[in-house]
């Protein structure tokens, strides 16, 4: 049975991901959710937005009436009556209808159905500059998003989780019911829209006694602690600020470029927590993770598909790479765009400053309808679950990117009566230099990827040596090439742990796990020590089956260390079960069975509709020797998803050894089926065919899985081994040959190829075969002790 490659899930914070993540709600009699300063909230280290008014009045007034200020707010009348209309009809989601009402005071969700009627009382709101989305108080401490949400530039009222929904083209999906837990306040939105938030989960009841200090964002989420700045100013004489200001960060000068962005980050990327301990100053990389191309929320350009918060694009943009500018140039603290009306183009000054004072020319647009404003082309928006959402990659319009993926490009979101190759014609004819060749050669091979389509691994390998390369790009192959098993790629991600970037250099650390040999044994080892907790803990998680008793006292040490920091990532969302599915992976790379099991049953626990837990768990089980609690696993896993490769797969392995030969066939058919470049599934197939006497169709299985994965000298042996069975010596003896000499010697190949010899009566070519293996070493000392007997065998 062989076990899904245990990927590191990324627990990703965000408030709509509608495919598959997390969200909560609550009874107003039962209300958990307190002011932060009373016991057990941990606020006294903050002091609140009303200190800071005392002395930034008008900041303050700034901050109050921002989307940052207002990111969550109390539901009242005037919120209702000032910015949301009357709902005219009930919308139909599943077997419910559900309607808005409001009595002048109070406002509520009415869900009526078959069994009667039920209110959902409103008792806060989120967002407001695009969608208002709403919560309610429910069990054990939920605070839940509510299904209705409210669009502020249609004015009407919408189906929350539907809207979710990504539409990929080749993926199939499922509105998520918004009582899931992907919508649950406590585990998914509280980040980006409350401050000094305290979770207080407790796992055994499944309960929930969450508090903050405040809604919004406040200034303290930014700045960090102000209780020390404050008693130092208040205690300064009058108009004579202290000397020292005793507040972490202070806008400019102390902030680089990269922290400030950082910063923002926090809240506005596709983040991965490790740490709850995040504070203002410190790098993004040491307390997230991030998605990037990997995920089919991007087109395979980089370009938005689903909601992805900005940050990964950012990362791509050459703004960002200039380390010229951060986040605060174009926009203030309190989120608003620094600049308005005529001077908008100076944004992109000084660094375009020819461009800016042409836009008409450089653009070929005039100045009258907005065309020649450099983010109409440069900074597009689009829309995903009545959010609009700008580009932030910066890169400049690319159609013919939408002609080959779909993606969308800044001339036809315009232009909608035209299409992608009309604007391609223009931007050829505008621009000398094909800006747009090297935008769709790393697509292509994202694409490439995601198919698992590896006759472009060349191209790949290339463009990750390449030193120029673009590290979200880079780090979105090394993820995609998990998959690949193509042994060419192991140089290039050993090389990849040296890259400049925390996040290319993880990625690489996570990979190597899958296939530790001595080169990449010392990449990890190196990265224990890594400058960023990011690179530490997946560094941990890789080397987690190598024996502690293997290692050096340093090491041991550092690997300790770093596995404390990958453990403690569960503190970040004990909540999620994906949090605990990372953990029952570790363990079970540790061999540590029965801890794994226990961890990945709390997974399923947590969210029933995970398929990875229940693939990991038969694992474990089966090595536990509990075959009949795995097989129920991975046919929970095979009705949940019967495509899945992953439990198709798995499924047919444990038949096998099961003895159940026919129905494990069936099922390795079914994978091969659903992936035909899959070498286990091919191999396995051929080897049940095999035990059930079809050699035919032995050899033509076990042949494919040679062809896939030549490198492979078990795939290879194999087939030899029933060529020579079924008479077909010569074919066997070519593809032994072969075998026998690959760099990594394979006993069972050189011992098969020297029995043959030997029925032949080829002694002489026998004995000088185990001889020349012998001279080349990188044998055990078993192995080499075999092939002398052998030698003095045929030497009597």
């Amino acid at each position: 049975m062989k076990k899904i490659q245990s990927h590191i899930i990324l627990v990703v914070l965000v408030l709509l991901v509608a495919a598959a993540l997390a969200y909560y709600l609550f009874n107003p009699n039962d209300l958990s959710f307190r002011p932060t300063g009373e016991e057990g909230s941990g606020s006294s280290v903050y002091s609140g937005t009303q200190s800071c008014r005392e002395c930034h009045e008008k900041f303050y007034q700034l901050w109050a009436s921002s989307h940052h200020g207002l990111a969550m707010q109390p539901f009242t009348a005037n919120l209702f009556q000032e910015n949301l209309a009357v709902q005219d009809r009930s919308l139909s989601i599943g077997k419910y209808d559900y309607r808005v009402e409001f009595d002048g005071k109070h406002g509520w969700i009415r869900e009526s159905g078959s069994e009667g009627d039920r209110r959902y009382p409103i008792v806060h709101a989120m967002g407001g500059k695009n969608v208002y989305y709403f919560l309610t108080s429910m069990d054990r401490g939920r605070l839940q998003v509510l299904p209705l949400a409210y669009d502020v530039k249609r004015k009407s009222w919408f189906d929350m989780a539907a809207s979710g929904i990504r539409h990929f083209h080749d993926i199939e999906e499922e509105t998520v019911g918004w009582k899931d837990q992907e919508y649950t306040f406590n585990t998914s939105c509280y980040g980006c829209h409350v401050s000094q938030f305290a979770r207080n989960y407790d796992l055994k009841t499944d309960t929930y006694h969450s508090v903050w200090r405040e809604p919004g964002i406040n200034c303290e989420a930014c700045h960090g602690s102000a209780v020390e700045h404050v008693r130092v100013c208040r205690e300064a004489p009058e108009g004579k600020p202290p000397e020292n200001l005793k507040i972490d960060v202070i806008w400019p000068p102390e902030y680089s470029r990269k922290m400030t962005s950082d910063a923002c980050s926090v809240c506005h990327a596709k983040g991965a927590p490790l740490t709850v301990s995040y504070r203002p100053g410190d790098d993004f990389f040491d307390h997230f993770d991030l998605g990037v191309l990997d995920h089919p929320d991007y087109y395979p350009d980089g370009r938005d598909l689903g909601e992805n918060y900005t940050y990964t694009q950012w990362l791509m943009s050459p703004c960002a790479g200039s380390g010229q500018v951060d986040c605060l140039h174009c926009h203030t603290s309190s989120g608003r765009y620094r600049f308005t009306g005529d001077s908008k183009n100076n944004a992109c000054m000084p660094c375009h400053a020819a461009k800016v004072e042409n836009a008409s020319s450089h653009s070929h647009h005039s100045d009258e309808n907005g065309g020649s404003l450099c983010i109409s082309c440069h900074m597009p928006m689009t829309e995903f679950a009545r959010m609009r959402r700008s580009d932030h990659s910066m890169l400049p319009p690319a159609p013919v990117a939408t002609i080959a993926y779909g993606s969308p490009n800044a001339c036809n979101i315009c232009h909608m009566e035209k299409d992608a190759t009309w604007a391609d014609g223009w931007v050829r004819q505008w621009r000398e230099r094909d800006y747009q060749a090297p935008v769709l050669h790393r697509a292509s091979l994202i694409e490439a990827a995601r198919k698992r389509n590896w006759q472009k691994l060349p191209a790949m390998l290339e463009y990750l040596e390449n030193e120029d390369h673009d590290a979200v790009f880079a780090a979105s192959l090394i993820r995609l090439l998990r998959s690949c098993n193509d042994d060419r790629k192991w140089p290039s991600l050993i090389r990849a742990m040296g890259d400049p970037s925390p996040l290319v250099r993880a990625s690489a650390a996570e990979s190597l796990g899958d296939r530790i040999d001595h080169a990449a044994l010392e990449a990890l080892i190196a990265a224990l020590a890594d400058e960023f907790r990011l690179v530490r803990v997946r560094a941990a998680s890789a080397m987690a089956a190598i024996p502690r008793g293997a290692l050096d006292a340093g090491t041991a040490a550092a690997f300790d260390k770093a596995v404390g920091e990958f453990k403690a990532t569960l503190d970040a969302r004990p909540d999620h079960w994906a949090s605990h599915y990372n953990l029952g992976s570790f363990y079970l790379s540790q061999r540590d069975f029965r801890q794994a099991a226990t961890f990945f049953e709390t997974a399923i626990r947590l969210q029933p509709k995970a398929l990875q837990p229940y693939v990991n768990i038969a694992f474990a089980y089966s090595a536990l020797g509990l075959n009949d609690r795995a097989e129920q696993s991975l046919r929970r896993a095979r009705a949940m998803e019967p495509e899945s490769l992953e439990a198709n797969l798995n499924l047919g392995l444990l038949l096998g050894e099961m003895g159940r030969l026919e129905e494990a066939g069936m099922v390795l058919k079914k994978a091969l089926g659903l992936d035909p470049e899959s070498a286990v599934a091919a191999y396995n197939l051929g080897v049940i065919h095999a035990r059930l006497g079809r050699m035919d169709s032995a050899v033509d299985s076990l042949r494919y899985a040679y062809k896939l994965q030549a490198e492979n000298p078990q795939y290879g042996y194999s087939l030899a081994f029933y060529l020579d069975q079924m008479g077909n010596t010569a074919d066997s003896v070519d593809i032994l040959q072969r075998i026998v000499w690959q760099e990594t010697p394979y006993v069972d190949a050189i011992l098969l190829l020297g029995e043959i010899y030997i029925k032949q009566g080829k002694t002489k070519e026998a004995r000088t075969l185990y001889r020349r293996v012998l001279e080349r070493g990188r044998l055990s000392p078993e192995e080499r002790g075999l092939l002398e007997s052998r030698i003095v065998a045929l030497s009597e």
